[in-house]
């Protein structure tokens, strides 16, 4: 196809697809699915070799959230019958993120629920981000709190944080109809003061909630231009209890695409395949790996993921490696440089990189949610081929067996499942 030759040409030189290529993506048919992970995996392959990156999740705070967003398990009025605990203390903390390290996670993700965090929450995980980083100091400690305020970001840096997570989750044009008590602009700000302090910043979106194409489209560009380090893909988890119970429009072949588009929109970053990639992408799992090369490896917030040791036999399996703490996980040029922390790019991002610099989720944006469309047009190829018609919307029947709420790891009695 004209279309993924020319995103491959793209993708190796860091430049931007157009739109109209991005929707010809998510519009192509089931019978080049396989053309167009293949033309994907090249540019992955290209920055990022055959290396998977692993991370790990660790709950500081569950639940009792003040924000309404639609597909959070710990909003505000959640009927679902998550774990519900308040901060957990720097030891437990650890010995959670000590469980994720045994298991091959190079990065640790420090989340709690809630709209931003007190000058008093940003000391408590400070202090839980000193004491991983004596414990191991080779472990990327990624903090995701929520909307932040003036200064403290400067402060998680300070203690010892190497990156921020704050998820956009969906286009501008649609959020407001996910959340009300915040908005997309004060999701972008939070992520601008992560990257103005230093820090590696991470944001993402979900699929699978009811948006079109042209929204996820959307909300990639607007990702690529705010130039995040790291971009999380969530597959919506529709579980029991939250507004978005009944929303199951994914199937596996269109979370490959997305992932795919993704990768042609932001081909040198690391595309993360986090919350819903068991329920979503099942037995296809290997096939994403071509696409995305950071993965989370057990449990998330409050639903049970894959078995770690899964994880570890499916990246063996399909012929990748775990990435090592002796490997930089980002391209050259997206480097670190001194001591600006990982989200310090050596260079600009003119006509390159996910964008230009301008600077992940639950209830107000406290991170990588494990919770997580109609279709759009395609757009014309930029080849000049022929579009493939749009497939018909396909809604799956809900699958609560699919769905596990956690009951183990940090939080509980059981050990962690990683």
């Amino acid at each position: 196809m004209d279309l993924l030759n020319t995103l491959v040409d793209k993708g190796l030189r860091r430049e931007s697809p157009t739109r109209e290529e991005a929707l010809a993506v998510l519009a192509t048919s089931d019978d080049d699915l396989l053309d167009v992970v293949a033309a994907a995996g090249k540019v992955r392959r290209h920055w990022f070799g055959r290396r998977v990156k692993l991370n790990y999740l660790v709950n500081l705070k569950s639940g009792l959230c003040p924000e309404d967003c639609s597909y959070c398990s710990q909003r505000l009025g959640s009927k679902a019958e998550i774990l519900k605990y308040t901060w957990l203390k720097p030891d437990q903390a650890t010995a959670a993120a000590r469980a994720g390290v045994a298991g091959g996670a190079k990065r640790v993700c420090l989340v709690a629920s809630g709209r931003g965090p007190t000058d008093r929450d940003v000391d408590r995980v400070s202090d839980t981000i000193k004491a991983i980083k004596e414990q191991d100091g080779s472990v990327e400690v990624c903090a995701c709190l929520g909307l932040l305020s003036d200064g403290q970001a400067e402060r998680l840096r300070e203690a010892g944080a190497d990156a921020y997570n704050h998820n956009l989750n969906t286009s501008e044009a649609t959020y407001g109809d996910i959340t009300t008590t915040h908005t997309y602009a004060d999701r972008v700000d939070t992520v601008r003061k992560a990257h103005a302090a230093g820090l590696s910043a991470c944001s993402g979106l979900i699929a699978g909630m009811g948006e079109s194409d042209e929204d996820l489209v959307d909300v990639v560009f607007s990702l690529r231009e705010l130039d995040p380090d790291s971009v999380p893909v969530n597959f919506l988890i529709p579980m029991e209890g939250t507004p978005l119970a009944k929303e199951w429009h994914l199937t596996p072949q269109r979370c490959l695409r997305i992932l795919a588009m993704t990768r042609f929109v932001c081909p040198d970053v690391e595309v993360r395949i986090a919350g819903g990639r068991e329920v979503h992408l099942r037995t296809m799992q290997p096939l994403a790996l071509n696409l995305a090369n950071s993965i989370f490896l057990g449990d998330y917030l409050t639903s049970e993921g894959q078995a770690g040791h899964a994880d570890l036999e499916m990246i063996a399996d399909a012929g990748f490696e775990v990435e090592g703490a002796d490997r930089v996980t980002l391209p050259e040029h997206r480097a670190p440089v001194g001591d600006g922390g990982c989200g310090s790019h050596a260079e600009g991002a003119a006509g390159g990189g996910c964008g230009s610099h301008a600077e992940g989720a639950a209830g107000g944006g406290c991170g990588s949610h494990a919770d997580g469309a109609a279709e759009g047009g395609c757009g014309s190829h930029a080849g000049g081929g022929v579009c493939a018609p749009t497939p018909a919307a396909r809604t799956e029947e809900a699958r609560t067996d699919l769905v596990a709420v956690r009951r183990r790891g940090a939080g509980t009695d059981l050990a962690p499942n990683a």
